[in-house]
C-alpha cells in the first residue's frame, strides 16, 4: 500500500481516477481543497475517515502530510508500447530517457516538469533508480497521475526501439556536446538525462544522435538534474513554436 501526503498530491490523484482505498483527515481541517477532496472521494465511493491529530500522527508517521493522506495500491507502471501508442498523437512526439536517477526528490521534481512540458511519457531504469513513492508523489505535486512513466531492464534496447519509431535521441552531457540552442527540436525527440553524479554512462551516450550542453556562466559548471531538464525541455518548446 503506498501513502500519498499532501492537499495537493492528493486532489491530483482523485482528478486522474487513481486507485484509491482509503483517505484519512485531520479532524478539523477546512478550504476550498478540502472541499473538493471530500466531493471527488463521496463521488468515487472512496472512504473518508476524519480522525484525531493523535491517530493522524500515528497513520502519517510525523511526515508533512498537511494535514490529509491518501492510501492506494503500489504505483501502476505503464508499458514501452503503451507510451509510444499515446506519443503518436503529438505532432512532434517528446519523450523523456532517465539514466540512473536515484535521489526520490529529483525524480519527483523531474516529474513534475515533464508533465508541465506536455512530455508524453517518461522511461526509467530498474536498477540504481529511484522508484515512484510517496516522496516522488508529493514532490511531484501530483503530476505522477497525470503522465505515464514505464520501467525498463535495458535503456540501449528503448533507445534503439526509439530510433526504429523515427526519434531522433539527445543526451545532455557537459563536454565535446553542441550548444543546447543549435539543435533542431521539430523531429520525434527522446531526452536522456543521466545520473546526478555521473551524467549518463558511456554506452547509452554513443547510442545518442546528439550530445547537448547548456552553456553555463558562472563558477560552479553543473546544474541540479532536475533543474537542467527543465531548461532542456522548455528549450524543446520554445524552439518548436518558432
Amino acid at each position: 500500500m503506498q501513502k500519498i501526503l499532501g492537499r495537493k498530491p492528493v486532489l491530483e490523484a482523485l482528478k486522474s481516477k487513481s486507485n484509491i482505498d482509503q483517505i484519512y483527515i485531520q479532524y478539523g481541517l477546512h478550504g476550498a481543497i478540502i472541499d473538493q477532496i471530500i466531493g471527488l472521494a463521496k463521488k468515487n465511493n472512496i472512504k473518508i475517515s476524519q480522525v484525531s491529530p493523535q491517530k493522524f500522527n500515528q497513520i502519517s508517521e510525523d511526515k508533512n502530510t498537511q494535514g490529509i493522506i491518501a492510501l492506494k495500491s503500489s504505483f501502476n507502471y505503464s508499458g514501452i508500447d503503451e507510451i509510444l501508442f499515446h506519443a503518436e498523437k503529438s505532432e512532434f512526439p517528446l519523450v523523456l530517457l532517465l539514466d540512473s536517477i536515484q535521489d526520490p526528490h529529483n525524480l519527483g521534481a523531474i516529474i513534475r516538469t515533464a508533465e508541465c512540458a506536455g512530455v508524453d511519457g517518461i522511461f526509467t531504469t530498474i536498477k540504481n533508480s529511484a522508484s515512484v513513492n510517496q516522496t516522488v508523489e508529493k514532490t511531484s505535486a501530483g503530476a505522477t497521475n497525470h503522465i505515464k512513466i514505464a520501467k525498463v531492464n535495458n535503456l540501449v534496447q528503448i533507445i534503439e526501439i526509439l530510433k526504429q519509431n523515427g526519434y531522433w535521441i539527445v543526451g545532455s552531457k557537459l563536454g565535446e556536446s553542441k550548444n543546447y540552442s543549435e539543435i533542431d527540436y521539430k523531429v520525434p525527440i527522446a531526452l536522456v538525462m543521466g545520473n546526478e553524479e555521473k551524467g549518463i554512462r558511456h554506452l547509452v551516450a554513443e547510442k545518442c544522435d546528439f550530445l547537448a550542453e547548456i552553456p553555463m556562466n558562472g563558477k560552479i559548471q553543473s546544474l541540479n538534474v532536475s533543474v537542467a531538464t527543465g531548461v532542456l525541455l522548455f528549450e524543446i518548446l520554445r524552439s518548436r513554436k518558432s
